[in-house]
């Protein structure tokens, strides 16, 4: 981790967003990303204070240009949830026109939940590699909690969304989740990613707010399952 690199880790509530009440509750992470030297940052889920998180970015000397959306969930790119409006992409876009990255699959969903056009989004695949000043950003499709998340792979840290937590991981639940993509994504997509890079969730659910995926392996439960079908047992729901 170069000090050149520029990392923020925000607690919407806390960080910004102070006084909203749902932002408080919801305990999103968003993270500011970015090379000090170029001044270049990227946004990563930039919901409830867009326009307030690229002027964070701005006092600390970087210019936003660009977002990476892990998934389309309001609560990381803005939408209506239970009927409460969160600001997100779509105000951030009337801020600063930046290109908004997302896993190609992910696409129609977030141009669905957030009304922003598909042409103000950028299509990846999984492995994909986003420049940011001298950083590279690896784009890595983890499909279970939607079907287009993906998790970010930077300077020694993974932004996993709501992919992983510290403790648990993403619902499979909801509109697009499938629970036998959830276990191949933690049990083989992940699987490469060294016990030494950090992982930095989506949401503030544990007594930390990020920890070396070596301890997340030896400690969450979800990860305990050896088998899809011990998982699915547990888990699929």
């Amino acid at each position: 981790m170069s000090d050149r690199v520029y990392f923020r880790q925000l607690l919407a509530g806390r960080d910004f967003a102070v006084g909203d009440a749902l932002a408080t509750q919801m305990v999103n992470l968003v993270y500011a990303v970015g090379d000090r030297e170029s001044g270049e940052a990227v946004l990563v889920d930039p919901a409830y204070g867009p326009r307030e998180l690229v002027e964070l970015v701005a006092a600390d000397g970087l210019e936003v240009t660009g977002v990476l959306a892990t998934h389309y969930h309001p609560d990381h790119v803005g939408g209506d949830m239970m009927g409460l409006q969160i600001s997100g992409i779509a105000e951030l876009l009337e801020v600063i026109d930046v290109p908004v990255h997302v896993q190609a699959e992910e696409v129609p969903w977030v141009t669905r939940v957030t009304g922003v056009d598909a042409a103000s989004l950028v299509a990846h695949g999984s492995g994909d590699r986003l420049r940011v000043g001298h950083l590279d950003v690896t784009l890595i499709h983890t499909p279970g909690h939607t079907p287009g998340s993906q998790c970010l792979l930077v300077d020694g840290r993974l932004l996993s969304g709501d992919t992983l937590f510290l403790e648990g991981c993403g619902r499979t639940d909801l509109p697009g989740s499938d629970p036998e993509e959830m276990y191949r994504t933690l049990s083989q997509r992940l699987s490469a990613i060294s016990d030494d890079t950090v992982l930095c969730p989506g949401h503030f659910y544990a007594a930390e707010a990020s920890a070396p995926l070596g301890d997340v392996r030896r400690t969450n439960y979800v990860l305990a399952p050896s088998s899809s079908h011990e998982w699915l047992a547990t888990f699929g729901r």
